[in-house]
């Protein structure tokens, strides 16, 4: 008796773990519905009142294919993996993945190696997030909110190869990072248009963008992105690039709005190149310790193998305003290659405002910015003021900051008469043309309260929009010139 209890029990745990594997595609080349998926294995997914219920682990081989494009809720029970060898496309207008239960999530995604995948218009929530191991990856116009650590645990969208596209998505206080990277991976991800915001609510050590090493070949790109802390989390960054390997960075950080983090931008590590170009990096000063952080831009490299061009960029009310450490090194102006005009303003602690401070024994260019917004036009003496260099430290290197230059701003009507801004009344998308003056866009409402920075190229672009219905004031600078107007949204 005793022995057929025991072959009972074994025969009942194999056939638990029969049923705990789910539903595997056929591998036969087919591309499949969720319909059609119902169909095949309705103890795996079924649906009721066009409300489709995932309750097993569901796997697309490699040679098949899942194409959602009919607007569709999966509601998904709690530890439930999705993971894909083949294809993965949602192209409908409004895909929402949720849990059945928002307090026990479902796994979330894996996307293997060599897999397609393809995620538009989805609203991801509840889950483990997306642990992205192909090369072949894009995701745009989703919101992926409200994710725990699961399938993917160093961020929400965890990379691992190739160049994965990541295009004006809203990102918001997921438990992990938004975009996170293996330390030694190689990746080149293109993060343009993103709205992200209070991710990493579990308070550790990361930055919402955590990055390791990249292809050498083919950039990072980080831009026209916005970045928003909580400012409840003191250990939480906006963006980090990191090579602890001795692989390469090859970054390009332009356009950014970065408010509210643990610090702004931090570049560590050498054989590292990046352009950091006309971002905002405004009141990242969370944690409230210069020892630990706060800076706006931080670098830091064991060996004189960095090369950081930064123009363009306004850094506001920061502990810091740019650290360079180590055997680091930063191009801010040369007069040459680099036209400088960084804007550096309020940066300080205890008492004293930092707009750069050279830590290192480098020779620094730094020519053309304006160091202290709040007394232009600057002397050299103001910069002098707000500078640590060989002339405060005799063993740090000199910075080279002559000339200075605020300049003013005036109304250009040549300018004004070329910028086209265009729809008016608008919805949620603006049209740029003509641009061949201004860098930057500043949305007020009617009575006079900033809403948003935008940065702008030369020519012509078109920009998200995330307004409530009303009118507003748009004010364009550039150089020495200014103009605004008024901006219906619908």
């Amino acid at each position: 008796m005793k022995k057929l209890l025991l072959t009972l029990f074994a025969n009942f745990g194999i056939i638990s773990m029969l049923v705990a594997q789910g539903y595997t595609t056929p591998d036969t080349g087919v591309t499949y519905s969720l319909d059609d998926l119902v169909a095949l294995s309705p103890s795996t997914l079924s649906v009721s009142d066009g409300v489709y219920t995932l309750t097993d682990d569901l796997s697309i081989a490699a040679s098949d294919a899942l194409l959602i494009a009919s607007d569709a809720t999966i509601e998904i029970g709690a530890d439930v993996l999705i993971s894909v060898s083949g294809n993965f496309t949602v192209s409908a207008d409004n895909v929402v993945f949720t849990a059945i239960d928002p307090a026990m999530p479902y796994e979330g995604f894996r996307f293997e190696q060599l897999s397609v995948i393809t995620i538009s218009n989805a609203t991801i929530q509840y889950g483990g997030g997306l642990r992205v191991l192909t090369e072949t990856f894009s995701i745009d116009n989703c919101l992926i909110t409200n994710n725990v650590s699961g399938a993917a645990t160093g961020g929400v969208i965890a990379l691992s190869r190739g160049q994965a596209q990541i295009t004006n998505n809203t990102i918001t206080f997921n438990d992990t990072p938004a975009i996170s990277s293996g330390a030694n991976s190689d990746v080149s991800p293109y993060i343009f248009n993103n709205y992200i915001e209070g991710n990493n609510q579990t308070n550790n050590n990361r930055p919402q963008i955590n990055l390791g090493t990249t292809l050498a070949s083919s950039p990072l790109q980080i831009i026209q992105n916005t970045i928003i802390g909580d400012r409840a989390l003191d250990q939480v960054g906006a963006i980090a690039v990191s090579n602890f390997f001795g692989a390469t960075i090859n970054a390009i950080i332009d356009d950014n709005i970065i408010n509210n983090n643990r610090y702004g931008i931090s570049i560590l590590g050498g054989n590292s190149f990046a352009y950091i170009r006309n971002n905002i990096i405004e009141d990242n000063d969370t944690q409230g310790s210069p020892n630990l952080g706060g800076s706006g831009i931080s670098l830091n490299s064991p060996s004189a193998t960095m090369n950081v061009i930064a123009s363009g960029n306004e850094i506001r009310r920061n502990l810091w305003g740019i650290t360079v450490i180590d055997e680091a090194s930063i191009n801010l102006g040369d007069g040459v290659d680099n036209v400088g005009q960084n804007v550096f303003s309020e940066n300080g602690n205890g008492g004293t405002t930092y707009a750069l401070y050279n830590n290192t024994g480098n020779a620094l260019m730094a020519m053309n910015n304006c160091w202290d917004e709040e007394n232009t036009p600057n002397t050299l003496a103001d910069a002098e003021a707000v500078i640590v260099h060989a002339n405060d430290i005799s063993t740090l290197g000199l910075v080279t900051f002559d000339p200075v230059n605020c300049g003013f701003l005036s109304v250009d009507d040549v300018a004004a008469q070329t910028l086209q801004v265009f729809p008016n009344p608008a919805t949620d998308v603006l049209n740029i043309a003509g641009n061949t003056t201004f860098n930057v866009m500043h949305i007020y409402t009617i009575d006079g309260k900033l809403i948003t920075k935008r940065k702008l190229q030369v020519g012509d672009q078109t920009v998200a929009l995330q307004l409530q219905t009303g009118v507003y004031i748009l004010e364009f600078k550039g150089g020495t010139t200014k103009m605004t107007q008024k901006l219906v949204i619908q």
